[in-house]
């Protein structure tokens, strides 16, 4: 196991303990003060657990090495971890706005002003998750760490507008009696949103979408330093887990032996998995170089 998968559990391990630590607390805050927002956003921490277990599923299954079925790996996993967590909370906002919904129709009464501190520490806890997250899934260029952190914002923007709702509540009961209420519908939609958000970005991935110009520059900076390597016709890769699988039109001296030009594929190769740890691995094809030996740029 690689040493970005094994962050990557640690790193959604963490989370589903704290989600759950969340989760339960503000439910129970909620309830007690009869704050409908507060318990949405309990009821979103708990979705939570779910998509941290669902991300710590697809990290476990990506892990898994190349086999006789698989040459390629199991790296998609992760990929369709980053849907997996986008459909719940699609799911998961639906069923709650729907809830919050009814509860419009019905008489509304003052919640109870403790409830906030929970809210407060959610916000605290999330936006360190979040952040942590984020920096990982930049690192490992992860879809579902993406994902997962992306989820973590938006607990802490539900939390927002959970104490917003609660606050106005308090302010005046009379004036915003379904503050309340309105505050649970809102947190929904941010979940809804958030969640084809998700699966947009991953189905791009999914789809073999190219990396960026940058990325792929610096993999033929790396082949054309090899000796030997007159050019690169063609560069193209694809993701799978944390890393690309790359398939190289490499130029090569047209009078070369098959011998030397395998030697210098060889090299490139090598080279490109030595100093590029975002490559998995490289396909080469042979090309003879152009008979100015002009070189792409």
């Amino acid at each position: 196991m690689s040493p970005a998968t094994q962050s990557a559990l640690k790193i959604a391990r963490v989370s589903i303990f704290a989600g759950l630590f969340l989760a339960i607390i503000k439910i129970a805050a909620g309830y007690l003060a009869n704050s409908l927002a507060v318990i949405a956003d309990g009821i979103e921490s708990a979705g939570d657990v779910v998509a941290s277990i669902i991300l710590w599923l697809g990290l476990r299954m990506s892990a898994q090495p190349p086999d006789e079925d698989h040459p390629y790996g199991h790296g998609r996993f992760e990929i369709l971890a980053g849907q997996a967590i986008g459909a719940f909370l699609i799911a998961s906002g639906a069923i709650l706005g729907w809830q919050a919904l009814l509860h419009l129709r019905q008489p509304q009464s003052t919640p109870q002003s403790f409830a906030i501190w929970t809210v407060v520490l959610s916000i605290i806890i999330k936006l360190a998750l979040a952040r942590w997250k984020k920096s990982a899934a930049r690192e490992f260029r992860s879809a579902a760490l993406e994902a997962d952190a992306a989820n973590d914002w938006l607990d802490v923007l539900s939390g927002l507008v959970a104490i917003l709702a609660l606050g106005l509540n308090l302010y005046n009961p009379n004036l915003f009696s379904h503050a309340d209420a309105v505050g649970g519908v809102i947190i929904a939609i941010l979940v809804v949103v958030l969640g084809f958000q998700v699966l947009r970005q991953s189905s791009w991935e999914l789809l073999d979408t190219m990396p960026s110009p940058e990325m792929l520059a610096e993999i033929k900076i790396c082949a054309r330093a090899v000796p030997g390597a007159l050019g690169i016709e063609k560069c193209l890769a694809r993701k799978t887990g944390f890393q690309y699988h790359v398939d190289l039109h490499l130029e090569v001296a047209s009078h070369l032996t098959v011998e030397n030009a395998h030697q210098i594929s060889g090299a490139v190769r090598s080279a490109i998995r030595k100093q590029i740890p975002w490559v998995a691995d490289v396909l080469i094809h042979i090309e003879p170089a152009p008979s100015d030996n002009k070189i792409d740029g």
